[in-house]
């Protein structure tokens, strides 16, 4: 088949989820043999490409870079529609955000079969600032969700809530991100030594790392918290943290009494963390739904790649008891589970895993549980599948679910 897959205001390739997440489906999708054309923004900015596309194929990815803003995502109708023009795509996927659609609104009127992809609630909750605007507004913002949801023949996304009750069950499918199960594997005992030794790193340090965006809710300084505390009690581990964001500060603040057993990366280039990860002895992912009120109305929808990848690394992970999480990580199978904010059992958790016979076991596990099941290859192959339904119903001249 031939695919455009729309991803407006993303960088790629670059160092954040989105960004990640775009690539290893566009790749996958090209490894199993289709034409793979993608709409992105540059990695750096080429302000030339924004009344048309900047093109350049990257690992067989044919790359149409189209550089505007966000906010005028829907505003790029007239490049969208001459570039479907030109590919003649089998199908259009696109990456819903609010003020996009430029790709599904295209491909619907050309009789192109869409699948929207979704990876956030669509609609925010009433307490959000960008949802009192656009109720004082009438709503046009919801009326724009609903209507993608409609003239898309499938969608997906890693937990249904994110899409508006309204849209027919029936044409969502469930399906979570992933990890690169090549790129993120186990290394070489010789090779993290060397590592540990350029960071100063003492070898008889058990290392918890933690990976992400400094956000509040991925509680980054809950693991601080955490970690602190258990150095208080004498417990000497160190803590390597990968990322950069708007908490950074607060945490480096927060450990800078224990700044000998802390340190900090900042942000990695994606094909640098593995070496990192593998210096680790557990995996954290301390997330805090508190500050997110989406996350709290809809239930925990972010697809958690930083588990994911921990998991491809061989490491066993600790996270929060909610769910989805607690079906992905189970306790003393793949690693531990904590209380929601709750750092003493943080750092019990981490306690209990670092310490644990059981270890080295529940890694093993851990790597076999994300091959098995939570790997980009395993989601574009479910991903293959809906494309080639839609395309063949949509041959068939068959209605999708309205």
């Amino acid at each position: 088949m031939r695919l455009l897959y729309v991803a407006a205001g993303i960088a790629v390739p670059g160092s954040y989820g989105g960004s990640t997440h775009t690539l290893e489906v566009a790749r996958g999708l090209c490894q199993l043999g289709h034409e793979v054309h993608v709409v992105a923004h540059h990695p750096q900015r080429q302000w030339r490409a924004m009344l048309r596309p900047v093109d350049e194929v990257r690992d067989g990815i044919h790359m149409h870079y189209l550089d505007v803003p966000k906010a005028v995502g829907l505003g790029t109708y007239p490049q969208m529609a001459r570039l479907i023009r030109t590919l003649k795509p089998h199908a259009v996927i696109e990456r819903y955000y609010n003020l996009a659609g430029a790709g599904v609104l295209v491909a619907a009127r050309m009789g192109i079969p869409v699948l929207l992809e979704v990876n956030a609630l669509m609609i925010d909750p009433p307490g959000v600032l960008k949802r009192r605007l656009d109720d004082l507004l009438g709503g046009p913002l919801q009326r724009w969700a609903i209507r993608q949801c409609e003239l898309a023949a499938r969608i997906v996304t890693p937990l249904q809530t994110t899409v508006p009750p309204v849209i027919d069950r029936r044409k969502i499918v469930q399906l979570p991100w992933g990890a690169n199960v090549e790129e993120f594997r186990p290394r070489t005992e010789e090779a993290n030594d060397r590592l540990r030794q350029t960071l100063g790193i003492p070898p008889e340090r058990p290392v918890a790392v933690f990976l992400g965006s400094f956000r509040a809710w991925h509680g980054v300084r809950d693991f601080v918290g955490a970690a602190v505390q258990l150095l208080h009690t004498g417990i000497s581990m160190h803590f390597l943290l990968i990322g950069d964001g708007p908490e950074r500060a607060a945490a480096e603040a927060a450990s800078s009494r224990w700044s000998s057993h802390f340190t900090f990366l900042g942000s990695l280039r994606h094909s640098e963390v593995p070496q990192y990860l593998a210096l680790a002895q557990v995996g954290v992912a301390p997330f805090n739904t508190a500050p997110h009120p989406a996350l709290r109305a809809a239930g925990f929808f972010w697809s958690p790649l930083k588990i994911y990848e921990y998991m491809a690394m061989g490491l066993p992970v600790v996270t929060v008891r909610i769910p989805p999480l607690d079906n992905v990580i189970r306790e003393g199978q793949e690693g531990a589970l904590f209380q929601e904010g709750n750092i003493d059992d943080l750092a019990a958790a981490m306690v209990r895993v670092v310490t644990s016979p059981e270890r080295a076991a529940m890694g093993q596990q851990a790597r076999e549980r994300v091959v098995a099941h939570f790997s980009w290859q395993a989601h574009c192959k479910a991903l293959e599948g809906v494309l080639e339904e839609i395309v063949s119903a949509a041959a068939k001249g068959q209605p999708h679910i309205a």
